[in-house]
């Protein structure tokens, strides 16, 4: 208590000394005079095609709000968070920040990022968020408040290589459905062509969390309910332990979790179950090398899947009034259709405004011309929030659940004992 009570305080003075923490000056009507605004982004920080389609939308803002400048401040997804706090507390105060979902909770009752309804004048915020996908907008909201506007944003997707398939004796025009369907044509994958047959990217410290809770919660398990850890109970654990008896049979691949995607793209690999993401860079791979498809993500039997959100969402930190309507200019922006255009077509994920798909102008000669996008587009439908950890150990709570994951995927023991100790362990720092 005492640590969060001093972080409260010392991003409150850092934000501004006339403005209390939790209460926002009222926000400018206008941009009626130059003012810079800052952009910690993780995309510009890649060497993937996100990085010049952020570069494209930066600039594009840039022409529309000439009296703005966008100053980016590039850091690695897996050094943001750390940088934004850090910079709060040494009176560095971000105007925008582009965060994952894992942080949500401790954003919006630690680190002082402003809700957009106490921001934002109603008309005006409804106005924007109209067309926007309901849930995906709630993925943002803590306790009822929009502190974080759906950004990039994916849902777990099959990719699979046909050629693979031809080459096991497997239809690559009926892709798996279950996850029955899964485990025996990787398992014929594996056997017949000595690649590897499938493999999840759900075990990542931060990246691979939200594959992990959408194979769960697809099996009608979670990872707690309310402050109760849940993570080992019996939907949640059995779903695990399919994954350890694929690793048994040999239909899942037995390689380091951080190699999956070259692994994938080197066309060593039947299936990989990953963010949409990564379909620029994997089709640049594949191109002339293997026929890549995707499919949806398997069901248990005739459970309906529960895809989980990976990807960010925008923040605005900006106590400064003129600062606070640049910020959220930029944020309406990024959210546009014009916005969502580029990050589909040019990066790979989900486009937030569904109006746009079928639209010529917009998307819809790209899906035309990439109709297996479709299977991902379709998810949106069933789209469940991953969810986040409350208190102020929620990245060590989410650790010691990972852990665990994967011990209990990979390891020689009981999977459902590795998954009840490590929750019994971790509910000692659940708030």
């Amino acid at each position: 208590m005492l640590r969060r009570t001093s972080l409260k305080l010392l991003t409150a003075l850092a934000g501004s000394l006339l403005v209390p923490f939790g209460a926002l000056a009222d926000m400018a009507a206008t941009i009626d005079k130059p003012v810079t605004i800052t952009f910690y982004n993780y995309n510009l920080a890649s060497a993937s095609a996100g990085a010049d389609a952020t570069k494209e939308l930066i600039a594009g803002f840039e022409k529309k709000f000439p009296n703005v400048k966008v100053e980016p401040i590039a850091v690695p997804s897996n050094e943001i968070m750390s940088r934004v706090q850090a910079d709060i507390v040494a009176g560095r105060q971000p105007d925008v920040a582009q965060l994952v979902f894992r942080d949500l909770i401790y954003l919006a009752t630690d680190l002082g990022a402003n809700a957009l309804e106490d921001m934002v004048k109603p008309a005006e915020l409804k106005d924007h968020l109209a067309g926007m996908i309901p849930n995906g907008l709630e993925l943002g909201k803590v306790d009822g408040k929009t502190y974080g506007l759906a950004y990039t944003f994916s849902t777990p997707i099959m990719f699979y290589n046909a050629d693979l398939f031809r080459q096991a004796g497997l239809d690559p025009d009926q892709p798996p459905k279950t996850w029955a369907d899964v485990a025996a044509a990787a398992k014929a994958i594996n056997e017949k062509t000595g690649k590897n047959g499938f493999f999840p990217g759900a075990y990542g410290p931060a990246d691979g969390t939200f594959v992990y809770q959408s194979i769960v919660m697809s099996n009608g398990g979670k990872v707690r309910d309310g402050n109760k850890l849940t993570f080992a109970d019996s939907n949640a654990a059995e779903a695990v332990k399919m994954l350890h008896d694929m690793v048994v049979s040999g239909a899942h691949a037995k390689i380091d979790p951080a190699s999956a995607s070259d692994t994938f793209a080197g066309g060593n690999m039947g299936m990989f179950l990953y963010t949409s993401a990564l379909l620029s860079s994997l089709k640049k791979s594949a191109a002339g090398k293997f026929d890549l498809r995707l499919a949806a993500m398997p069901s248990f039997g005739s459970k309906p899947t529960a895809p989980t959100n990976s990807g960010s969402a925008l923040f605005v930190f900006s106590k400064d009034p003129l600062k606070q309507r640049a910020s959220y200019e930029l944020l309406k922006y990024l959210t546009s259709r014009e916005a969502y255009t580029i990050i589909t077509s040019k990066i790979g994920y989900l486009p937030l405004r569904l109006d746009i798909v079928d639209d010529p102008n917009y998307l819809g000669g790209w899906v035309k011309e990439n109709p297996m996008f479709r299977a991902n587009l379709e998810q949106l439908n069933r789209l469940t929030a991953n969810m986040a950890f409350p208190g102020a150990n929620y990245r060590q709570v989410e650790k010691m659940m990972m852990d665990a994951v994967r011990e209990a995927v990979f390891g020689n023991g009981d999977p459902i004992a590795v998954l009840k100790t490590a929750q019994e362990q971790a509910q000692d720092l659940m708030p």
